[in-house]
């Protein structure tokens, strides 16, 4: 046997090695690729990273598709009948070597103008002259070099995501505005008196008012409109007395210049903006490269076989398929409708859809729902709804998916914004009408004074510095967060609802026992062999089992699809699979995932497949129902629930056999009786569970591949450590409230000297950023320090 790793993708070669130029492959794929690195002078992709590549698997005519007109256009961002430009998505993105690579496509295919790799979204934007490379050739190109791209239902409606270049751009300006601002307030600040200076001065301060210009009417145009249409709404949100001091800041400035009254303060106006769209930008960067909304056209493919009435085949868009169409499903490809089966053999994993782990066998004549994988060969079936009908998409159609989470949550910012508005007028006002009867000319600059030391930047930029420094903490602790709301929400959760299987247990350990005679390492051998051949879940978890053992050539090896597996070598045979189908054996456990087998006609025992739970839940549960009421869902059989009872603290409520709408209207009844409501779940099942909780937490083995519309994806290596989020997440709340006490202080004081007339406006004007950096100083060493005690 031969030890050596694929040179290519770094997988074991096994008996199976390939070698070329003194390089051993573990199969032709991986050896075709390097053949296409080599004779494109692209071996520089192995010096950056050894074994970097993938093993392609290119199903032929997966990519057929794309060919369909109708297909293409809805995928390709921009055409002009010539130059076309795609955004595809790229999983298998991992390393700096796969960065080059697909940078580097023009090489591999002329047609090919430019590729472009966004590594943390994992896609890759090609530019390609349409007359020389088509779409579909572009996509078996990166599948034949192990980048297959993943084109989903989602892809044909493609939504531009205007608001994050539109911030960079915001915050461009503001910062070009305040620095060239400060640029040329430097003469006026330090008093000097050349008289080439003194000469220019005017000029130097309507430069200022027109740099200010855009920064005000563009960087700052979003706080105008917020409160613009507060205002309109009767409602005085946290952005009207900021709107109030920036139009101050700028009118009093325009004046001052104007009448040469001063220099103004364009300055701390930009600051301010500048400060203001950096604390935006650092919350939105921190989770912005996560998909939260996702529905089931994030999991359809964009097309499907659909076979006409003459027998022919044809590529049909998902979104055309009518009841009663036939449709022709391979290995492999998701059920993107309801109907019945119609022809060939359906073994199919419902895992995302039910959460029950153990594949399902359906005979002719029986109901196939959507979002099912088939594992056997290819059968047809007859559609009985559209896709927007079937059963998976019915969980979408509740209204709880069309609700704004966020406007059933009011942040603990606006909250106080209306009372601090009123009392900041209300104090302008007052102090105002008492100067102009005492000495008039201090009216203008205590009014001033007063909206400007009073603006509440510091309590604006307290939340989102805080809980955006949080997200950063709790992402780099592999917990990430749709936004700062969650962790608002999560600070005041109650009550904390589990799904069972892939949340407490985890998919990748299934801890599998052998109960009966003891097999021979002939058998064993002849077993293995017969395993490897299979690609059923649980033939893989088997095969795991045997690595030690020798390989044997089969003389006969034949797969019954929903019933077992057969092998034979020389006078040897073996039979593995269901009880009905392994030769005496009249034993059945049901509610149990278990493999019989038997040799040569004799029955030898069984494989039972138990659940592993993930390790540290036992400590983890104690810790929350310290504070929480804690509770079970799963949509499996109870036969777990002596082993749950174990593990979890007792009279811990535990509920089995619920569908996906039982699971909603589960958390929906919590909440209805006053309860604030946590649920963390891992598959579709859970997706309107997850939907109509406070916070729902999905739980994910790798973030990039899964994940239903949720509040926030917790790694499943972290999950153990939940309790120590929703800490971290109470202690968050308490700086901001901190903050805004500390905030409130100063605008105590600086009012005080604003009201009675002791505050120039330019002094003003200097404690207003200062108090503001002191704040987001104050909240980012407070928040760093609570992340260094997360697990």
């Amino acid at each position: 046997m031969d030890n050596r790793n694929c040179y290519h993708c770094g997988d074991p070669c096994d008996d199976d090695t390939i070698l070329f130029q003194d390089k051993a492959f573990c199969c032709n794929g991986c050896k075709t690729v390097y053949e296409i690195f080599d004779s494109n002078d692209l071996k520089y992709y192995y010096d950056l990273q050894s074994a970097a590549g993938s093993t392609p698997k290119l199903l032929p005519g997966k990519f057929d598709f794309l060919e369909n007109t109708e297909i293409a256009e809805q995928l390709i961002e921009f055409n002009d009948g010539k130059h076309q430009i795609i955004n595809l998505f790229i999983p298998t993105i991992h390393c700096s070597s796969c960065i080059w690579v697909l940078e580097n496509l023009h090489k591999l295919a002329p047609g090919v103008v430019q590729s472009q790799v966004d590594f943390p979204q994992k896609t890759v934007r090609v530019s390609f002259d349409a007359t020389v490379i088509s779409l579909k050739e572009i996509a078996e190109l990166l599948a034949k070099i192990g980048y297959e791209p993943t084109i989903s239902l989602a892809d044909s409606d493609i939504k531009k995501n205007r608001d994050d270049k539109k911030i960079i751009y915001q915050l461009g300006v503001a910062g070009f505005g305040f620095g060239n601002i400060m640029f040329l307030s430097f003469p006026e600040y330090f008093d000097v008196n050349e008289y080439w200076l003194e000469q220019y001065k005017f000029l130097f301060r309507w430069l200022m008012f027109a740099f200010s210009v855009p920064v005000v009417f563009y960087a700052g145009k979003d706080y105008l409109i917020s409160a613009y249409k507060g205002i309109r709404s009767r409602f005085l949100n946290i952005d009207v007395p900021i709107a109030l001091g920036i139009l101050v800041l700028f009118l009093r400035s325009t004046l001052e210049i104007s009448f040469n009254w001063g220099s103004g303060f364009f300055d701390s106006l930009s600051g301010l903006i500048f400060f203001l769209l950096l604390g935006k930008y650092f919350q939105k960067r921190t989770y912005s490269f996560l998909s939260f909304e996702r529905d089931y056209k994030s999991y359809f493919p964009v097309a499907v076989t659909r076979i006409l009435q003459d027998g022919k085949e044809e590529v049909a868009q998902v979104n055309d398929v009518k009841k009663g169409d036939r449709l022709l499903i391979r290995h492999g490809e998701l059920i993107p409708v309801d109907g019945v089966l119609k022809g060939g053999a359906a073994e199919i994993d419902y895992s995302f859809v039910t959460g029950e782990a153990r594949p399902v066998h359906v005979e002719l004549g029986g109901k196939i729902f959507a979002g099912g994988k088939q594992l056997g060969g290819p059968f047809e079936m007859v559609a009985d709804k559209k896709v927007s009908q079937s059963y998976l998409t019915q969980l979408w159609s509740h209204s709880v998916f069309g609700e704004n989470s966020d406007s059933k949550f009011k942040s603990l910012t606006d909250s106080i914004g209306k009372r601090f508005t009123y009392a900041v007028l209300t104090i302008a006002m007052i102090a105002s009408l008492y100067w102009m009867f005492t000495d008039p000319e201090k009216v203008w600059n205590v009014f001033t004074a007063v909206l400007i030391i009073a603006c509440p930047c510091a309590i604006a930029l307290a939340a989102p510095f805080t809980l955006g420094n949080m997200l950063r903490i709790f992402g780099r602790k592999k917990f990430y967060l749709k936004d700062v709301s969650v962790i608002e929400k999560m600070a005041g959760i109650n009550t904390a609802i589990f799904d069972k299987t892939g949340t407490l247990t985890t998919r990748k350990h299934d801890q599998i026992l052998y109960e009966g005679s003891q097999l021979t390492t002939e058998e064993k051998s002849l077993l293995k062999s017969t395993l490897r051949a299979s690609n059923h879940p649980l033939s893989r978890s088997l095969y795991n089992l045997l690595k030690e053992h020798n390989i044997l050539s089969l003389d006969q090896y034949e797969e019954f699809i929903g019933q077992g597996l057969y092998g034979s070598k020389g006078d040897a045979n073996i039979k593995i699979g269901a009880a009905s189908f392994v030769d005496n054996c009249n034993k059945n456990y049901p509610g149990t995932a278990e493999v019989h087998l038997s040799t040569n006609a004799e029955y030898k025992g069984r494989f039972v497949l138990e659940s592993q739970y993930r390790h540290g839940i036992s400590q983890l549960m104690s810790e929350l129902t310290k504070e929480l009421d804690v509770a079970v869902l799963s949509g499996d059989h109870d036969g777990e629930r002596k082993r749950l009872e174990a593990l979890l603290p007792g009279l811990t409520p535990m509920y089995f056999d619920q569908s996906p709408e039982d699971k909603l209207f589960f958390v929906k009844e919590l909440q209805d009786s006053g309860k604030r409501v946590m649920m963390v779940g891992d598959g579709l099942n859970d997706a309107g569970a997850l939907a109509q909780s406070d916070v729902g937490i999905a739980l994910a083995e790798d973030i990039n591949v899964f994940s239903p519309a949720c509040d926030g994806i917790l790694d499943a290596s972290k999950f153990k450590y939940l309790s120590s989020y929703l800490h971290a997440s109470k202690k968050a709340m308490g700086i901001i409230r901190l903050s805004f006490v500390l905030s409130l202080l100063y605008n105590l004081v600086g009012l005080y000297f604003a009201v009675t007339g002791q505050l120039q406006p330019v002094i003003a004007a200097i404690l207003m950023p200062l108090s503001s950096i002191s704040i987001v100083a104050f909240t980012t060493v407070t928040t760093n320090w609570i992340g260094r005690k997360i697990r």
